[in-house]
């Protein structure tokens, strides 16, 4: 899943300054949920935003000769292009072309400086943090204040059943094999080949390193791994080149983020040059739209970033997305997966029939997935105050469950995908999420019908459990149909392969904790089998191509969310329910942690 983060908060007496000598305390002879919990959620989430939600480019000759920045007019009845709802003035397109022509040059510049003139550049950005600390003291005060009490249950006792406790402690294993064969073969790098013993570079993390560090650290923690953590923390502050840490990098980090927003709607690009400031979209696309799961899973980060550093600018953003949603017409109550950042219209429209196009494609998968799950954990971080939140994920449910969600001839219920109005009757491995989605959201649903969205999530976890044990290896396709007389089964060979994912583990954990029915933990425990069996080997975990075939074909790939998520919803699984308990804690679309801010927190 695509996508995003967690930025650390204060408890009372903490102090607001950046740096480790006033927020963790020397010589302490085991981890508790203090100070330094918190600032590893800065790199474990933030850090995973920049990763997953929008993509950082390394310099090309093409981005600093700025081809990629144009203005693409309107077609439609609506004229030229939009900003806000209103009519983009000539001016305001002259000042974008400004802005973007300005940070071209300021690039090339820095590339033409000597060393000198560097080191002193470097000596007025630190300077430049020290204001920004400043700033932040000023700009507090344009938000509501709220009081961080310190959060609960980041970590616990060991499951008192002995079964359970066996069972826990064998996921710690599999998390510390995966762990020391990083180490050893990859350390750095972003993830491992563990077949190859050697790194795995990605072009989905551009020019940055050391993804697995920054999604396992959280994960580690949670554990108890007290040595691991420190190998990662310590590795993070020394290597890491954002220097994301504390408090006052992580703003820094946020404020480098917003010339993604500089198009005409403030639908942000999905690929940023973060030293030009120039941005674009996938050329894939749909005529270079930006991608529903990317600028809609931005919003739990953004909105705890305006709560960090008092400056309402990144809540500012997201809300001004939700205003273009909102304002927008939708097929049948359904978010197309592509929206034009120029235009602020979906994708590249044509054939105008019966409300729909024939381009619109909508999915609860890839492409879209995120975005649903982020209206319903804006509302639970909000403590259930955030209505329009509240009023757009239900709204959404709605219309997927009137034209997307079908039930087979042999009674399993599916979501399919919708093109142009056409179902294609596929689900894909990461729709399974949302499962765990429609429980988390069973208890807010409206008219009493909390008893239909549970049933709901009960369905969706038993079909795609189906989709796992159908197979040679007991492990899920990427996508699975549900025609040509198949129920439940990939039929083309590029859907049969498994990557480690965490989905159809992630809805098992949260129908576990919500339900606590104990076939969703032997489900689970059927998965831990299945990945010790046909993914573990010497020298970590490797994904597999075909889970049809009991000939194992390996793609040598440790995927990084593997730990940072597959193996902490396994662990959580196995937890009690005070471990990361839900009634203090969401998480993004990483698995990353988030705290929910209880209203009665908040100073009116």
């Amino acid at each position: 899943m695509p996508p995003t983060t967690l930025l650390p908060f204060t408890t009372p007496g903490t102090s607001r300054k950046s740096g480790t000598a006033s927020s963790v305390l020397p010589n302490r002879p085991a981890f508790r949920l203090t100070e330094k919990f918190l600032l590893l959620l800065v790199f474990s989430g933030f850090i995973t935003l920049c990763f997953g939600a929008i993509f950082f480019l390394p310099d090309s000759s093409k981005l600093l000769s700025g081809v990629f920045f144009h203005t693409q007019r309107s077609s439609g009845a609506g004229g030229g292009p939009k900003h806000g709802g209103r009519e983009l003035e000539g001016d305001k397109l002259s000042k974008i072309r400004e802005d973007h022509e300005k940070a071209l040059r300021e690039a090339k510049d820095t590339l033409q400086k000597p060393p000198e003139q560097i080191k002193q550049d470097i000596k007025e950005e630190k300077q430049k943090v020290v204001q920004d600390s400043a700033d932040r003291k000023e700009g507090a005060a344009r938000l509501p204040d709220v009081v961080f009490r310190k959060p609960v249950g980041a970590t616990g006792r060991e499951p008192s059943d002995p079964q359970t406790r066996e069972r826990q402690a064998k996921i710690k294993e599999m998390m510390k094999h995966a762990w020391e064969n990083y180490k050893r073969y990859a350390w750095g790098s972003n993830e491992l080949k563990p077949l190859s013993r050697h790194q795995h570079s990605s072009s989905l993390f551009g020019n940055i390193q050391g993804a697995t560090i920054v999604d396992a650290l959280d994960t580690l923690y949670i554990m108890g791994m007290h040595d691991e953590f420190k190998e990662g923390k310590e590795w993070v502050e020394k290597n890491l080149d954002f220097n994301v840490i504390f408090r006052s990098k992580a703003v820094d980090l946020g404020k480098k983020l917003l010339p993604a927003f500089n198009t005409p709607t403030g639908i942000p690009w999905a690929l940023l040059n973060i030293k030009s400031g120039i941005g674009r979209n996938w050329p894939w696309a749909s005529g270079g739209s930006s991608i529903l799961a990317e600028f809609g899973t931005l919003h739990l980060e953004f909105m705890h970033l305006s709560q960090l550093s008092g400056n309402p600018v990144f809540a500012e953003k997201m809300m001004n997305i939700r205003k273009v949603l909102n304002r927008l017409d939708k097929p049948q109550g359904l978010y197309p997966n592509y929206l034009n950042p120029n235009s602020g219209q979906w994708g590249q429209r044509r054939i105008v029939k019966e409300n729909h196009c024939a381009t619109d494609h909508v999915s609860v998968g890839g492409l879209g997935d995120s975005f649903y799950e982020y209206l319903l954990k804006a509302w639970l971080m909000s403590d259930k105050t955030d209505e329009e939140a509240r009023k757009m994920y239900y709204d959404a449910i709605q219309a997927i469950e009137t034209h997307l969600i079908r039930k087979s001839n042999g009674g399993l219920k599916y979501i399919a995908e919708w093109k142009g109005g056409l179902l294609e009757h596929k689900m894909g491995h990461l729709t399974c999420f949302s499962g765990g989605m429609f429980a988390l959201g069973a208890d807010g649903a409206p008219e009493d019908t909390s008893g239909h969205h549970m049933e709901l999530a009960a369905e969706i976890a038993r079909t795609c459990h189906e989709s796992y044990v159908r197979t040679a290896t007991k492990l899920g396709p990427e996508a699975f149909r549900f025609d040509g007389g198949v129920e439940a089964i990939a039929t083309r060979q590029n859907e049969k392969y498994y990557i480690l994912r965490p989905e159809v583990i992630e809805t098992h954990m949260y129908m576990w904790r919500l339900t606590h029915d104990p076939k969703y933990r032997e489900w689970g425990w059927e998965a831990v089998q299945a990945i010790e069996k046909n993914c573990r080997v010497d020298a970590g975990y490797s994904g597999i191509r075909d889970v049809y075939s009991s000939q194992l074909s390996h793609d040598d790939v440790q995927q990084s969310f593997f730990l940072a998520e597959t193996l902490k919803y396994l662990y959580l699984m196995f937890s009690d329910d005070d471990v990361l308990s839900l009634d203090h804690w969401i998480f993004n679309s990483e698995a990353h942690p988030l705290p929910i801010i209880r209203k009665n927190d908040q100073i009116q």
